[in-house]
């Protein structure tokens, strides 16, 4: 078996299969401390000792079927974390299961929890914890085997304080007084269908609820829940879509959760509960980011990519499954339009990584790379070219979706790699290999930059952006009078975000056009979230020293990264806005989430 490079696990020698968690939130220490048991079983003879990741985690004592145990930590690796060896008093035979439980305690710092002050929530009364696990971080709350190859059932039982409310990726199994501390209370959760460890997820917080479906539940801060409950109301309508594209829906329950404003992405999909940004309050990509969490319950969440290095299999399929959903909603045309709208975004990525850079491969080499640093656009979106490129050379969305189904149906409740999924597509369409053999293959997965071919999009909605955006680009001091108000008058947000998006691709306007821009588009009055980051972006490019505090007041308010970054990026970029780019990051720091308050430091240069 292939080994992930992201993990000191070894499942070909030992898997666990269920996780029992008992652990308390104390948010004056800021740590989770309690127990965690593995069901572990050797997959080999003469088992005796088996290797979990962990990363800044305490350990104080391990036993084994209630034995104690020997353990001993190895080498601290820089962000893989420091492998935990634990010894068992007797060994195991091949198939022979055995309960390991490790008594832990978190780190104040670790890097899938972000603690925050009731100041920085929405009602100011009460603090707040939530958890991001993916890619490799549920080893910096307890020992596992926090690889995508490893998929394991759990059940948690956690004590928060009893004003507050805990969630978990996971259907809930009630509440009680907790025995031990009158001020808490113990929420129970089981979850039966088998989840790699990054799909681990707990919030605890001062949450209410909306039922905005029969199997949808709504939760945010009492000041946000009722915009959340509103602005979410096509969840079940999505869902609905999804079930008819990719086959019945497994998991139960599908509930919303909306977090305080550091929530590094715009969604995850964590199984049961997804998390989502406040920043989709005001934005249009409310039913792009739905539809794309709701997709991952069955590519990503049911088949899952082995190792991060394949991880174009969860999102190249989930951004295909999204932009189907799109398309049942909103017409052909629609799904062709953000289709373009996500190879522009594929081009603007390469242009900022280098179309030489490894890690813009579609299966990328993550030996000594951490996974947070390789993120980027291309697994979604030149991942999802290829989806769309074959949907076209194969018979279009009716032949292909039978595929996607098909996939899934084979390799639910699985992990896999590129090969695999290529195997498949052959089998499938076994009356096709000819076409198939056109295909580039190694171009695709193994070359940086751009694909090899570019599929064919409908235009039909992308017109208008184009023509308005050349009209801007062409337009000489002396015909700046030409442009008004009418201009967007037949634009829909989609295809504003669009305008501004191609403007970002091409050099950097004169700061004329960009101040006549905002006299006749008043841009600055949009609070859409999707149109203002862009709009920032193109002023902070040509040099307008008025936006320099708007765009740092958005890369601070929030700090969903696809935001963050790029605003941070272009200040550092400005000779004007340098100085005060850094001095800023360094006032937020400490309260930002730590993966953010870690890239945006590389970013700027700023890393100890």
């Amino acid at each position: 078996a292939m080994a992930d490079p992201s993990s000191f696990a070894s499942p070909a020698c030992c898997l666990t299969r269920h996780l029992h968690l008992r652990c308390r939130a104390d948010f004056g220490a800021r740590t989770l401390r309690g127990t965690v048991a593995l069901t572990a079983r050797a997959e080999r003879e003469a088992l005796r000792c088996l290797v979990l990741d962990t990363r800044d985690v305490q350990v104080f004592k391990v036993t084994v079927n209630g034995q104690d145990a020997q353990f001993a930590f190895g080498e601290k690796h820089s962000f893989k974390g420091t492998p935990l060896e634990i010894t068992f008093p007797s060994e195991l035979r091949r198939g022979q299961e055995a309960i390991v439980e490790i008594s832990f305690e978190s780190s104040p710092q670790s890097s899938a929890l972000q603690w925050l002050t009731p100041e920085q929530t929405s009602g100011k009364k009460h603090p707040f914890l939530f958890s991001q696990c993916q890619a490799t971080h549920c080893r910096a709350i307890f020992p596992c085997q926090d690889t995508p190859a490893v998929k394991l059932t759990y059940y948690a039982e956690i004590s928060v304080p009893k004003e507050l409310v805990a969630l978990m990726s996971a259907n809930r199994d009630g509440e009680a007084p907790d025995p031990e501390d009158s001020a808490h209370k113990v929420y129970r959760f089981s979850q039966n269908v088998p989840i790699p460890c990054y799909l681990f997820a707990l919030v605890v917080g001062a949450l209410e609820s909306r039922k905005i479906g029969p199997r949808t539940l709504v939760w945010a801060e009492k000041e946000l829940v009722d915009k959340s409950a509103y602005e979410f109301s096509e969840a079940e309508a999505m869902l609905k879509a999804a079930e008819d594209l990719a086959g019945p829906y497994v998991w139960g329950q599908y509930d919303l959760l909306v977090l305080p404003p550091s929530f590094p992405y715009g969604g995850m999909e964590n199984p049961c509960l997804t998390f989502v940004t406040p920043t989709l309050l005001v934005s249009i990509a409310v039913i792009k980011v739905i539809a794309h969490e709701i997709s991952h319950s069955w590519t990503g969440n049911l088949v899952t990519n082995k190792t991060w290095e394949h991880f174009w299999l969860n999102e190249g399929h989930t951004v295909y499954l999204e932009r189907r959903i799109g398309g049942r909603l909103f017409g052909e045309q629609f799904r062709h339009f953000q289709a373009l709208g996500g190879w522009r975004e594929l081009q603007n990525t390469i242009n900022t990584l280098g179309d030489k850079n490894p890690v813009t491969n579609l299966v990328i080499n993550l030996d000594e790379v951490d996974p947070d640093v390789a993120y980027s656009s291309v697994p979604y979106e030149k991942g999802f070219a290829l989806l769309f490129y074959l949907e076209q050379l194969l018979g279009g969305p009716d032949v292909f979706i039978g595929f996607l189904k098909a996939y899934v149906l084979q390799f639910a409740y699985k992990s896999i790699v590129t090969e695999d999924w290529k195997k498949f597509l052959y089998s499938y369409f076994k009356d096709k290999v000819d076409i198939l053999d056109k295909v580039d293959w190694n171009s695709w997965f193994h070359a940086p930059g751009m694909p090899p071919v570019k599929p064919t999009y409908d235009m039909t909605l992308s017109n208008a952006c184009v023509a308005l955006s050349q009209r801007w680009i062409q337009a000489k001091e002396s015909d700046l009078g030409s442009f008004s108000s009418a201009d967007l008058k037949e634009m829909s947000s989609h295809q504003l975000i669009e305008f501004l998006a191609l403007l970002l691709l091409e050099a950097p306007l004169p700061l004329s056009h960009v101040q006549r821009m905002q006299e006749v588009y008043d841009f600055n009055a949009i609070n859409n979230s999707e149109i203002r980051f862009r709009w920032l972006r193109l002023c902070i490019r040509s040099k307008w020293e008025e936006a320099i505090p708007l765009a740092l007041r958005m890369a601070t308010d929030q700090g969903r990264m696809k935001f963050t970054r790029p605003l941070f990026r272009d200040l550092y970029s400005f000779d004007k806005s340098r100085d005060l780019a850094v001095k800023t990051f360094l006032e937020h720091r400490a309260s930002m989430h730590p993966v953010t308050s870690m890239l945006v430091g590389k970013d700027l240069k700023q890393d100890q």
